[in-house]
Parts: structure tokens; sequence; C-alpha cells
């Protein structure tokens, strides 16, 4: 794992500034302590930072080809490496090293663009190509990996694996985006391919980019999607040994290192089969690690050592406390932008832990959206039974007054949230799913942005950013769309978002077997009976794990990394969430209603409804503003 950076002058070859690059280079030391690199040539500058995973003699960049005419910056990892290689040898390529980076640039010669679909793993890489004259660039499907790019005003192409390295050129373009403000109080991020700044970007996961000299910055080109295409079923039993063995081989794949190697272990169904099968095909104690919490609601660690007993595991444990709010005022400088997933505290301390024990873990992320294991899907289902028995215009006829005038109950359990049930049956179902998922509602958004900020939105809403991914859906079954919806949008701008940045910070490697995009691509075809069935999420991974896994360890309901924030708020935090709300920088900007604030601290504070959500999203604002330099509204 590492990181990337560099500058090309699109429009000329002038000469690249040495130190403008050694900076952009250094600001991601985190990302790999062991090594740095640059190359640079007339119009060309590249930069590595590098974390010692596999070949650590000779695997240091940046790497060349035989005669030095193409050049690699790569972060992450391609498991099938060592199945390529032959391949290339066969056609001709002389490796000298044994690292996946030079099977890239070998690929890149025999394949050209084509050489991402070759390519199984995480990464985002950068190739120049002297002799074709081509900067290449690629991200992995589903952006496990991420990339930053900008065109700054005097014609420099810059990039970056963190949005910090491009803040370190004089003329990148600081002023935010009122689009990004909204999707971020809607979702808790700002989704591919924006970020909160006008003309930075992210390159969106399965996407690649190829630069020349002279000519314009072309529109990125997409090489991958999920595909949903149907999958022949025989019986659930092939299916069960089909999904064993996938999972095996993708955990098999992802063992391979020349460092420590261990796993996260939370006690949920992801972690703990990523665990089993990993015993299963270690010969020595798998290194596994786990958070516990000092209040019994959150803490899972007791599974977590039930797996890790089976399995004779080594097991680590660090215990948190609930108040653990300690590294508050460093978030924001992980993230670079807004960032509002609470859950990136216990992520970063799960990790800090992990690195003193291993330099790679292996994680359960994505098996929530391949195998339907979020509530909220359940949800939708029930709900979209329902819209599917009465056309739109009478369900918003009969169910929109209905939500208007129902009073809002966040203490009542969901079943008696009849506010938000209406307002899901007068929707269509990619708003009603939007509408669940948002962390801040339009109807709350509106009140607590101010004049002007709704102004320049001009009427923009954030659902636009489903609307589009819906209109490119490769499917039309509902359960599949909002799994659909969730590879493109929470999976990549929350959760893989997250688990890079705090591993990152800890100079860790987290690799995400459930995340290998040959079974994604699987998964995705097979009826959704497999993966939802009479309420229950993931049954076709739980099924396959019944001989591996205690029934309670599959079947008990899902906790999650919780954090008290609600407590917080009106506890320890309650002042200190009071000073970030109603803060100069975050009242300075100009972007929101202080009444609104102040009425939302008021309420929380004192009981009467739970504004922790909203108050934690504008507590993380105003750290973003804090840590960013020279921005503008």
């Amino acid at each position: 794992m590492c990181g990337i950076t560099g500058i090309f002058r699109l429009q000329d070859r002038a000469p690249i500034d040495v130190n403008l690059l050694h900076r952009m280079n250094d600001a991601q030391s985190h990302r790999g302590p062991d090594g740095h690199g640059i190359h640079l040539e007339p119009g060309v500058g590249l930069g590595h930072r590098r974390l010692s995973i596999i070949d650590l003699a000779t695997g240091q960049q940046p790497l060349y080809n035989e005669d030095e005419s193409v050049v690699i910056v790569f972060n992450g990892e391609v498991y099938n490496y060592q199945e390529l290689v032959p391949q290339l040898q066969a056609a001709g390529h002389t490796f000298h090293t044994r690292s996946d980076t030079e099977v890239i640039v070998h690929a890149w010669e025999q394949w050209g663009a084509a050489c991402v679909d070759k390519l199984r793993g995480m990464f985002t890489f950068v190739i120049w190509d002297r002799n074709r004259q081509q900067l290449f660039m690629a991200r992995d499907r589903l952006g496990v990996k991420p990339f930053y790019y900008s065109l700054t005003p005097n014609g420099d192409f810059i990039f970056a694996s963190e949005l910090k390295a491009l803040q370190q050129h004089p003329q990148l373009p600081r002023r935010m985006n009122p689009k990004a403000v909204e999707e971020y109080f809607a979702l808790g991020y700002v989704p591919e391919p924006r970020t909160i700044f006008h003309d930075v970007f992210k390159l969106e996961p399965g996407h690649c980019m190829t630069l020349q000299h002279g000519r314009p910055l072309p529109a990125p080109h997409k090489y991958w999607d999920a595909p949903f295409a149907p999958v022949p079923v025989t019986s659930e039993a092939a299916l069960l040994d089909e999904l064993h063995a996938r999972l095996a081989e993708s955990i098999r794949l992802r063992m391979i290192a020349e460092v420590p190697l261990g796993a996260f272990l939370s006690g949920g169904v992801d972690s703990s089969a990523v665990v089993a099968l990993m015993a299963e095909q270690s010969h020595t104690p798998v290194k596994t690690c786990s958070i516990a919490f000092d209040v019994a609601k959150y803490d899972e660690s007791a599974y977590a050592q039930q797996v890790a007993q089976q399995y004779r595991t080594e097991h680590y444990v660090e215990r948190v406390a609930t108040d653990d709010f300690a590294l508050l005022d460093r978030l924001a400088g992980f993230y670079d932008e807004p960032y509002a997933d609470s859950s990136a505290l216990p992520t970063y301390r799960v990790c800090e832990l992990a690195r003193k024990h291993v330099t790679v873990a292996l994680s359960g992320d994505g098996g929530d959206e391949s195998f339907a294991g979020y509530r909220r899907y359940r949800f939708h289902m029930h709900e979209e039974r329902v819209r599917s028995m009465l056309p739109l215009g009478m369900r918003r006829a009969i169910f929109g007054p209905l939500a208007q005038l129902y009073p809002k109950a966040d203490w009542a359990p969901r079943f008696l949230r009849a506010k938000s049930t209406f307002q899901g049956m007068s929707f269509d179902s990619v708003q009603a799913y939007f509408n669940a998922i948002s962390i801040v509602r339009d109807p709350a958004r509106r009140s607590l942005f101010s004049d002007k900020l709704t102004q320049e939105l001009q009427g923009y809403n954030a659902l636009e950013v489903f609307r589009r991914h819906a209109a490119n859906a490769p499917t039309e079954d509902p359960l599949s769309l909002i799994q659909y919806l969730d590879l493109k949008t929470y999976l990549v701008g929350d959760i893989n978002t997250k688990v890079d940045r705090a591993s990152m910070a800890n100079s860790l490697e987290v690799r995400e077997p459930l995340m290998d995009h040959t079974l994604v691509e699987w998964l995705s075809g097979l009826p959704r009976d497999f993966m939802l069935r009479g309420g229950e999420g993931k049954y076709l991974l739980k099924k396959a794990m019944e001989p591996h896994l205690p029934h309670d360890i599959l079947y008990r309901q899902k906790q999650g990394f919780a954090v008290p924030l609600t407590e917080w708020f009106r506890g320890p935090l309650a002042q200190k969430v009071r000073a970030a709300a109603l803060s100069e920088s975050l009242l300075d900007c100009g972007y929101f209603n202080r009444t609104t604030i102040e009425t939302l601290l008021s309420e929380h504070q004192s009981g009467l409804r739970d504004h922790s959500a909203p108050l934690w999203t504008l507590l993380m604002f105003d750290g973003f503003l804090k840590t960013s330099q020279g921005i503008s509204a």
C-alpha cells in the first residue's frame, strides 16, 4: 500500500518544479513510510511513497520497463499478478523484480489501456509511456483506493492519493462547490466524481483516463461496471459449494505477503467468515484484532472472542471507552474534505491496534452490499411491495399529506415512525431509498442552509446523484437496484474512504476479499431470493458458513460500529459541539442558518429531539474548515 502523486504539463513540456513535487509526495508520507522516489523529465513528474508488502528488496518505485521508456507509480495490490507473469513472459517480456508493479508495466506494454481488464485487485496507478507520449491512469473497479486530480490554471494536471497532496500546489482551485455541500449534508460524504472544491475531482471506480501533451483534458472512460447479468443456478447446494470455493480463493490471494498479516474480527458475519476461511488455509494461527467497548450495548467483543477461540487465533483486543473522543480534533486532517461517518473513530482505533502486530489486515467490508445485509434493504423491500400496488400519483395524493401531518418521532421504535414510512410511500423507489439513508433529509437541509447557499444551488438536490446512477443501472430489480446504488455511492464514498484513511494514517494495508470483482460480478447475477429471504439478509452467505461458524454469530441482530453521539452531545461534548456549530468559521462561510443551528442544539441538549446526526455533520464540517487553508465559499 502506498501513496502516489504527480504533475503533468498538459499544454507544454516545461520543467517540473522538483521542490513542489517533493512537497506533494511528502504530504502523503504516512501512506508510505518505508521509502520514496520521484521520476522527472520534461513536462512529467511522478512521486511515490512506499509501504513495503511484496518484493521488499526490489519493488521500489517509480518502476521502469527494460529501456526505461515506461515508468509507473502504483498504489494497491494486484492479487493475480503471479498468474499474469507466465503470459507476459511467453509474449517476450523480461522481469527483473518479483513485484506486482512490474506486472502492470509489462501488461501496459502488451495490452495498452486494456491491461486494466486483466488486473484483479485494489489499485490506482499512473503510467508514463515516452514512446507513445501518453499518461495513463486507472482506478480499481470498486474504488478501494483513492485518486484525486485537478487541472490548475497554469496547465498543470496534478494527481494524488489524497487531497492534502494536491493542496501543496499553489494554484489548486480552493473555492467550495455548493453542490458538494448539499451532497455532504445529505449523505455524510462527497460522492464521486465531485470533491468539496470546484475543479478538483475524484476518478470514479472502474474508470481510466489517457492524457497527452498539447491535447485537452479528456473525459474519463468507464472500463467496468457491476453486470447484474443472470447466473444459471442448478441447485442451492451447488451454489453453496461454489460460494465457499470463491470465498476461499479470494482470501487465499489476499494472504500473499512478505510481512506480518492478520484480520479484523468484529464478531459480525462478514469478518467472522473471513477469519474462519483464513484459518482453514493457514499453517500458523491467524492474528486477529478487535475493539471492545466499555458499555455493553456497543460491545461485540464477546462474539469476536468466540470465533477467536474456535479457530485458535492469536487474538488481540483493545478496550475503548465510550467517551473516547480524543481523536475528534484530528479526524478532519485524515479525510481532507468533509466526512461524517462517526464510526471513523473506532475504525481508526482498530487500525491502530492492528498495526502494532501486523502490516496487512483482511477485513469483511463489502459483504453488506453484495449479500444484501443492511436492514434498510428489508425495510425498502417491504415498502416496495406497497408501492407496487398503487400508481405514484395516487400514492403522492394519499401519503404525501399524511407525511406532513404526522409528527416526527425519533424516540419511537421504527415501526411507529409513520412519518418516515408515509414519506417513503409518496416517493418513487429511488427517491424513497435516498430519503431513507439521508443523514439530513430534504426539509431539514432546506432549513439548515442559508439563503446564499440556496441561491447558489439553483434547485440542485443530492438526489440527482442517485438518479444518475439509477439511469445507468444494468438492472430493474428493486433489490438489485439499491444494491447497485450502494456499490456506486455508500461503499465508495463512505466505507472505502473510512477504511483507507484510517488504515493509511497508521501505515496499515487493509485487504477486502468480499470486494473481489469476480465475486461481486457472480453474486450480482444470482436470484435475489438467495440474498434476502424471509426477512433474513445474507441468506446465501449465512447458509454457506453454517458448517464453519456458530448459529448465534450468523443469526444474531447486526450491531455495527456504533458511537454514542446522542449521549456525547448531551454530556461531555455538549459545549464542544455548541462551540463548533456556532463557530466563526462555520457561520462566516455564509452557508448556514444560525437560527436553525441554535434550534438543533437546544432541542437536542434538552432531550426534546435527537439531532445527533446533523450536529455531528456540522461538527465535522467545522473541522474541515479549520484544517483547510485558503478556501472560499
